[in-house]
């Protein structure tokens, strides 16, 4: 801040509305490179934490890297799925190890042995 002078004899006294126009016209440049500076770090945070920002690019490129690792699963779950149907369509040999697989069907001199699983340990 400018001190407030004593006006010189032969000079006309400066009233208080000029002493504050100087003040604040010498304080402009100051004033813009902090409005410039605050400007900038909003800019900044914006940029990294924003909507679109780093913070949410990144976690995008996660769920694309996940998602197309469930997009490769699933074809290769589809051509496997794919052979076990055209094998199905071809093969009657394949149709009955499927139906006697599921529906637990057995020939005249075969018998079923059903293992029990084990019991699930108790909670502590």
């Amino acid at each position: 801040m400018l001190p407030l002078a004593h006006p010189e004899p032969n000079e006309t006294p400066a009233t208080l509305h000029d002493q504050v126009l100087k003040i604040l016209q010498g304080g402009r440049r100051k004033f813009a490179t902090v409005a410039v500076g605050g400007l900038v770090c909003v800019v900044a945070f914006h940029v990294v934490f924003g909507a679109n920002g780093l913070t949410a690019f990144e976690a995008k490129r996660r769920q694309n890297a996940l998602l197309t690792q469930q997009i490769n699963d699933l074809k290769a779950e589809n051509e496997k799925l794919a052979e076990h149907n055209a094998r199905l369509q071809s093969s009657d040999a394949a149709i009955e190890e499927a139906i006697r697989r599921h529906l637990h069907f057995t020939r005249q001199d075969e018998i079923i042995l059903s293992v029990p699983e084990a019991p699930a340990a108790p909670a502590r």
